[in-house]
């Protein structure tokens, strides 16, 4: 099983920076992925930026050039770097892992989430 904490959000203002950090643990070296998402109040998740063990990452084309997913393997760490920051940018961030079993079947953990709120 594998556990995410996520940490680092907080109020800042548009155009600030932030840095949120998720804490791995578990059976973690079999994660296939990470992935960091968000929810605003009346939507649904969505994906914000991911990164898979080959090294190839993703990133919504709202956060593109703005935010920075990556990972520290000696921390168990992964990292959303967030700059430029803008009001529809607040949600709560969730830090997820997945694990792929086989084709087409994909096991996924998440954090509890983190708010992340940015005034204009």
């Amino acid at each position: 099983q594998v556990q995410l904490v996520e940490s680092g959000g907080g109020l800042v203002q548009a155009g600030g920076s932030l840095r949120l950090s998720c804490v791995v643990s578990g059976s973690i070296f079999s994660i296939n992925g990470f992935g960091w998402y968000r929810q605003a109040p009346g939507k649904q998740r969505e994906l914000v930026a991911s990164f898979i063990t080959s090294g190839s990452t993703n990133y919504a084309d709202s956060v593109k050039g703005r935010f920075t997913i990556s990972r520290d393997n000696a921390k168990n760490t992964v990292y959303l770097q967030m700059s430029s920051l803008k009001p529809e940018d607040t949600a709560v961030y969730y830090c997820n892992a997945y694990k792929n079993f086989d084709v087409g079947r994909r096991y996924d953990y998440w954090g509890q989430g983190t708010q992340v709120t940015v005034s204009s």
